[in-house]
């Protein structure tokens, strides 16, 4: 957020125009398609990251979200079988009533102490050398984005599994509660004892199996499963350490952060007493996190209107060595009833 006295101007105008858009009549939506031609593939700025969206048959609608006095102007695309097309549509956004939400960037193996257990736990993207590729993204694509719109949108958000418990408490920005320079020292002393404290060394694979003899594809997996991540795997107690944000978010004082826990409505009551109409969503996982926790797209599009950032998110990509299929290929069908963007879309009037 911004400063105090901005963020209550900024509020109070947000408010004022919110009620004048309310009161107008609905408006009729000419739903034209004009052909895109010679079209270039979407989301290729970034295809170590995502691979492009090829699809040619394209059609040009008219502006979607169009806000008189808009300063914030965002492109967007989405799929439909019934058109047998992509169609495009242009956005015209009032950037003091958009948010910008990270979802789930999990402070794993960077660092700060939470780690994946070994030699067979599993978090977050689901093995070491996954979660560190996964940071090397945030660090290359979200984290520039996120700064570029610092100041400019209404508040940066960033979701975390759990609750707001007293360490992340005093760490971070939250609803209800904004630390002092005192209080973010203290709570970084203390998630360090609280995480370096942990013992990441846990169970190991299993060595044997009893398997029956008319099904033995199914007592294999259920003793060998694709994913545990329970006592045995990750040791008691994993899932209730302060997970902490990614250092790699490089998050600034102001951003706020939300917890699972508090549950959407909450978050949804927040964003609303802000003014805030729309939402550029980011962070992980395409396919899990991004679309079903508290702050993911399925919760947020009840009530908002969102545009799914598709080159600042990663899906899971297990038997993968990138996540570049499996993010385009969720991306593709949320399409079907999301509107999808890219950072190079969103263009601000500086």
């Amino acid at each position: 957020m911004k400063t105090t006295v901005l963020c209550v101007i900024s509020t109070a105008a947000s408010v004022l125009v919110s009620a004048s858009l309310s009161a107008e009549t609905p408006r009729v939506y000419a739903n034209k398609r004009t052909p895109i031609l010679d079209a270039t593939p979407l989301l290729a700025d970034h295809p170590e990251w995502v691979e492009p969206v090829r699809e040619t048959r394209r059609y040009e609608s008219p502006a979607l979200v169009n806000d008189p006095g808009a300063d914030l102007h965002v492109r967007a695309w989405r799929w439909s079988y019934n058109a047998r097309a992509i169609i495009e549509l242009p956005n015209h956004l009032i950037a003091s009533q958009t948010a910008v939400i990270m979802v789930h960037p999990w402070g794993i193996d960077d660092g700060q102490g939470w780690n994946t257990p070994e030699p067979a736990g599993a978090a977050d993207f689901c093995t070491p050398e996954k979660n560190r590729l996964a940071g090397k993204h945030t660090r290359e694509v979200i984290a520039p984005f996120l700064q570029s719109l610092r100041g400019k949108v209404a508040g940066v958000f960033h979701s975390l599994p759990g609750s707001c418990d007293p360490i992340r408490r005093k760490l971070y920005r939250s609803l209800d509660h904004t630390p002092t320079a005192a209080e973010r020292k203290q709570g970084a002393v203390e998630l360090d004892k609280k995480l370096r404290g942990f013992n990441y060394k846990a169970g190991s694979l299993p060595s044997k199996l009893t398997l029956s003899i008319d099904n033995p594809v199914a007592d294999y997996f259920k003793q060998f499963g694709g994913l545990e991540a329970d006592a045995h795997f990750n040791n008691a107690g994993f899932w209730d350490l302060p997970i902490p944000l990614s250092r790699d978010v490089s998050a600034a004082p102001e951003d706020i952060v939300v917890y699972d826990n508090e549950g959407y409505p909450r978050l949804r009551d927040h964003l609303k007493s802000y003014g805030i109409r729309h939402i550029l969503l980011t962070g992980y996982a395409t396919d899990l996190c991004f679309a079903k926790t508290c702050a993911g797209y399925q919760n947020l599009s009840q009530d908002f209107n969102v545009f799914l950032v598709g080159d600042a998110t990663l899906a899971t990509f297990p038997a993968h060595i990138t996540p570049r299929f499996a993010t385009s290929a969720h991306i593709a069908t949320a399409s079907l009833n999301q509107l999808i963007t890219q950072i190079s879309w969103i263009k601000h009037e500086r």
